[in-house]
C-alpha cells in the first residue's frame, strides 16, 4: 500500500530530525532524517515517503517504509523530546525509545 504525504500543517515537514535510540536493537546510536517538504523522509542514501499525523498534545507521529522491508513508526514527543516506536517487518517487530532534537531547534 502506497503511502499518502504529510499533513501540510504537522511539525515533522520540513525539519531535520536526529532521532537518539535508548533502547532497541539500534541502542547508542543517532540516525539524522531529514524530512523534505513533499512527503518524503531522507537518511543514509534512502529517501521514500512518509506520513504523519497529530497523536495529542504536543505528539506528532510519523512512519515510512523503507527499501530494505522495515517500517519505522515512531511518535515524537515535542513537549520533553522524547520518542518511542516500533521497526518492525514481515517477520520481526523491535520496541523502540529514545530522544530526538530538532536541527537549529
Amino acid at each position: 500500500m502506497a503511502m499518502t504525504g504529510a499533513d501540510p500543517g504537522d511539525p515533522i515537514r520540513g525539519s531535520t530530525i536526529r532521532l537518539t535510540w535508548t533502547e532497541g536493537p539500534t541502542k547508542g546510536k543517532t540516525h539524522e532524517h531529514v524530512f523534505h517538504p513533499d512527503g518524503t523522509v531522507e537518511w543514509g542514501k534512502e529517501r521514500v515517503p512518509y506520513a504523519a499525523m497529530k497523536a495529542g498534545d504536543d505528539v506528532h507521529l510519523f512512519s515510512y517504509l523503507s527499501s530494505s522491508g522495515y517500517t519505522l513508526t515512531v511518535a515524537l514527543n515535542f513537549g520533553d523530546r522524547t520518542l518511542v516506536g516500533f521497526a518492525s517487518s514481515d517477520k520481526d517487530w523491535h520496541p523502540l525509545q529514545g530522544r530526538f532534537e530538532v536541527a537549529g531547534g
